[in-house]
């Protein structure tokens, strides 16, 4: 009778401390103070708890590192090949946990191995007008970090990336969605204006045969071109455009 006293007001202090408790048996029998009964206690302690006592991507979660570790290294130019191999969660699922986290309009989608491991870094442009940086978990896509930048528009060329926003009918998750559909796993998603006439969406893919390609999305239209495999001024030394 003392013993399940003891396990009782174990218990009890556990929940009371925000915990979970597990009772020990010290006989053989299959009565009350059986290993069996130990181990029901225990699940339904942590059941009461609001946790399961060993929830593996929350503790990670709460120290902010991915479920898929990864370090963030190129020697051979296959970075984003063993990237989008690895990660669980796709642009368009990531995407959908950011806006669910922050309601708006996402800007950037970026896989991305780093100190924390694979994670989508997401750029958004929230509702309540501010810009917001999340970070997923790219096995999970649970909000392993967000904060907001505080800075002003013009600082990190924001006010630049509004004002190309308007009149768009397709934000950096249609941008996703749409590369997804028939070009391989999308690993980036940025708005460019790099020598265009205006922003055009540029999304970053990796098909099956583990080749990367470069596609370019109107975000008025929505018309999807592919483009070049290598972009001339990139291979120019001259200075001068082609």
């Amino acid at each position: 009778m003392k013993r399940h006293i003891l396990i009782a007001t174990a218990a009890a202090a556990a929940l009371i401390a925000g915990g979970t408790a597990t009772a020990v048996a010290v006989n053989g029998s299959e009565g009350p103070g059986s290993p069996q009964s130990g181990a029901q206690t225990s699940a339904q302690l942590a059941a009461t708890a609001g946790g399961t006592g060993g929830d593996t991507q929350q503790t990670r979660a709460a120290d902010g590192r991915s479920s898929i570790p990864m370090r963030d290294h190129d020697e051979d130019g296959q970075e984003d090949v063993r990237e989008a191999a690895a990660a669980k969660v796709s642009a368009p699922q990531a995407a959908a946990a950011a806006l669910k986290a922050v309601p708006g309009t996402v800007t950037g989608l970026d896989l991305d191995a780093d100190r924390p491991g694979l994670v989508w870094d997401v750029d958004l442009l929230g509702n309540d007008g501010k810009w917001h940086e999340l970070t997923l978990d790219a096995g999970n896509a649970r909000v392993l970090n967000q904060h907001i930048d505080h800075e002003d528009d013009d600082d990190h060329g924001q006010g630049q990336v509004r004002r190309q926003l308007k009149g768009a009918t397709m934000d950096a998750a249609g941008a996703a969605r749409a590369a997804a559909e028939d070009h391989g796993t999308v690993t980036s998603v940025d708005l460019d204006d790099d020598h265009r006439a205006k922003a055009v969406w540029e999304v970053e893919t990796v098909t099956k045969d583990g080749k990367e390609h470069k596609l370019l999305i109107d975000p008025q239209s929505g018309a999807l071109t592919i483009a070049p495999a290598h972009d001339a001024d990139d291979d120019d030394n001259d200075g001068q455009d082609d």
